[in-house]
């Protein structure tokens, strides 16, 4: 009889994970159950009226390493995409201005970041860079985090080189044993990045789609209740008004709300995971017709001691024009709050338009755009960004011995352990799903 496995969370590291025990050589019967009526997490992408594309969430993609060598790998394999994306694909090459030119916003003026090793990277600079880092992919307060768990890369360098500041500069490295067309391109080209010309939440529909023609059941809408071990060892997932009966799960939801779920006998688990905490995000897309920004590049991040508030923007119209629209415009997007973010603000009390105003005033003052936007989208993402704070690797040592001291048939993926990155939580999930099945899924 077949092993049912559900996996919990419908964004990009559960799907990741159904996708790859359905590809098994003997698959187990998978139940994929997400709360909410869509699929993706916090990739999300909205056409606007002129048919311009809006990323919510992440809006570009690294290819670089093994992790985003195995991303264009699941995008298009070694000979045909099963996901049927390979024309989608929009390359950032390396001779781009978006892959070339980095800004930091500081002392009321934008600076480009060193792109290889040079004498200008100062431990004043560097200071600057590495808490900008931290807001830029964390949305967190430098201080706080663990670079040993947010950069482990970084780590690494000061590990080897006696440098962090080093690892700011260092590339990620190649991955020879995984080959694809794609992956080819990716490096003859040497991408900085890539998305898909209809936006990044493609990915997850074209998982949904994939999943469908293997016999994974999808339940959208089903939040789940509570979680508990039945005398025969098998899990009972509690989903109000059923329940489903499980031989393994895959927890691809936030660690936090996890630990709200398990039952009484895995508390211990359940505490290391509530100390998991997150911070929310404000969103806020701008669009300006027949505006012209001052510099051209991926975008600039903006240091705590400039403006606490404002995380960084996002020039999406340098990187990929190919979404703009029919109008003749530039599209960015600014990045509020974080660890920064007022308690009233992240609660939901402050109104978008509050956002909407701190945004322009920022484009305003950092980018010269003074104009109204011609189209606006304000998004409050609460809890988004997981904190790999002080410590957090030692809590993850803790709750895998757990988990193996018990023998409990639970597998923790997504973004709250080892990465937040698009091409981390799709590699949480492949693992996920390779150490469910004791082996490589079959390609």
């Amino acid at each position: 009889m077949s092993r049912t496995v559900v996996v919990l969370g419908g964004g990009i590291s559960g799907l990741a994970a159904s996708y790859h025990l359905s590809r098994a050589r003997c698959p187990p019967k998978v139940v994929l159950v997400e709360g909410s009526g869509r699929l993706g997490g916090w990739i999300r992408s909205v056409r606007g009226p002129d048919g311009a594309i809006f990323e919510l969430g992440p809006r570009g993609i690294r290819p670089a390493g093994a992790l985003g060598a195995r991303t264009l790998l699941l995008v298009c394999g070694e000979q045909v995409s099963e996901l049927g994306l390979d024309s989608q694909v929009l390359p950032v090459r390396g001779d781009h201005p978006a892959a070339q030119n980095r800004f930091l916003y500081v002392g009321g003026a934008l600076h480009r970041l060193p792109s290889g090793l040079s004498p200008r990277l100062t431990p004043k600079v560097a200071s600057l860079a590495m808490d900008s880092l931290c807001r830029g992919v964390f949305a967190g307060d430098s201080r706080q985090l663990s670079i040993r768990s947010c950069f482990p890369s970084l780590y690494q360098a000061e590990q080897t080189h006696r440098s962090v500041f080093l690892g700011l500069l260092l590339g990620a490295g190649q991955s020879p044993q995984l080959d694809s067309p794609l992956i080819r391109q990716a490096r003859a080209e040497r991408w900085s990045q890539w998305s898909l010309r209809e936006g990044l939440e493609t990915l997850p529909q074209a998982l949904n789609t994939h999943l469908a023609s293997r016999g994974v059941s999808v339940l959208r809408g089903q939040p789940v209740c509570g979680l508990s071990i039945q005398a025969g060892g098998r899990w009972k997932v509690s989903l109000g008004d059923r329940s489903l009966e499980a031989d393994h799960i895959i927890s691809a939801i936030p660690a936090s709300a996890l630990s709200k779920l398990l039952p009484a006998e895995a508390a211990p688990l359940a505490h290391i995971l509530s100390t998991i905490s997150a911070v929310s995000v404000a969103v806020v897309n701008l669009q300006y017709r027949g505006a012209r920004l001052p510099v051209q590049g991926f975008g600039h991040l903006v240091p705590s001691s400039e403006d606490p508030g404002v995380l960084g923007i996002v020039y999406d119209s340098v990187a990929f024009p190919e979404q703009d629209g029919s109008t003749p415009g530039l599209r960015v997007t600014v990045m509020l709050g974080g660890s920064w973010l007022p308690g009233a603000a992240a609660s939901g009390v402050l109104a978008p338009e509050q956002f909407q105003q701190q945004a322009q005033r920022a484009v305003a003052t950092q980018l010269g755009l003074k104009e109204p936007p011609s189209h606006c989208l304000v998004h409050l993402h609460k809890d988004c960004i997981p904190q790999y704070t002080l410590g957090h690797w030692q809590r993850l040592e803790s709750a895998q011995q757990f988990l193996a001291a018990q023998r409990l048939p639970l597998t923790l993926a997504g973004a709250s352990y080892n990465g937040v990155a698009v091409n981390d939580c799709i590699e949480s999930g492949r693992q996920a799903a390779v150490s469910v099945l004791g082996s490589e899924p079959s390609s």
